[in-house]
């Protein structure tokens, strides 16, 4: 290995370990908050729809999977969908009435009132990303933003986790992570300290 390579993987790594324990030291309070509504809607009978673009509409899929069969917790399915891999319906939408309506007549058809709507946008700008979180305020879902340090995805988000950097790969890195721990802890509200959840069910 060269040392150019070296410095390479080593200012890479630095950078990224450095950013993910900024984000988690600022926001997990925040982080904490959006689990624990995850749960309020699953416990409620509400479903989380996750949709993204390019390398943010993996991470959608990814976290549907975490969801729908299991992250570290044996527990039963818990209901999410990635809107981002039928085809069919992607092309169609896509072809009569074009790209940025994707996601949004999908929460159209899916959306109800309480479910989780998950808009994940490095650039905080993706224009189907937002149209589909207005799409989710229109229908009375809880509307959550991933995105970089800012953009157009800050006011339609009830709750918006923004890692302060402009690098793209960086910001995914983070929210993979940020994704990994929602998992993580709406399966302990759900399944693990369910008194703790009890007081925010009340009344439904």
């Amino acid at each position: 290995m060269s040392e150019t390579t070296m410095r390479l993987i080593a200012a890479y790594t630095e950078e990224a370990i450095a950013l993910r324990g900024r984000f988690f030291s600022e926001n997990a309070a925040l982080v904490d908050t959006v689990a624990r509504t995850m749960a309020v809607s699953l416990a409620r009978g509400g479903k989380i729809l996750f949709c993204g673009n390019g390398g943010s509409a993996a991470d959608a899929q990814h976290l549907a999977a975490e969801f729908v069969n299991r992250f570290e917790l044996e527990r039963p399915p818990l209901p999410a969908v990635a809107l981002t891999t039928d085809t069919s319906i992607l092309t169609a939408i896509g072809n009569d009435y074009g790209f940025d309506r994707v996601f949004a007549k999908q929460v159209q058809a899916l959306g109800q009132p309480g479910d989780v709507v998950v808009g994940i946008s490095t650039s905080g700008n993706s224009p189907n990303v937002l149209a589909a979180l207005r799409a989710a305020r229109d229908k009375g879902c809880v509307t959550v933003g991933l995105a970089g340090a800012n953009g157009a995805i800050v006011p339609l988000c009830d709750l918006a986790l923004l890692v302060p950097h402009e690098r793209t790969a960086l910001i995914q890195e983070v929210h993979i992570a940020i994704g990994h721990l929602l998992c993580k802890l709406t399966d302990h509200s759900l399944f693990e300290d369910v008194m703790e959840l009890e007081p925010y069910l009340e009344g439904r």
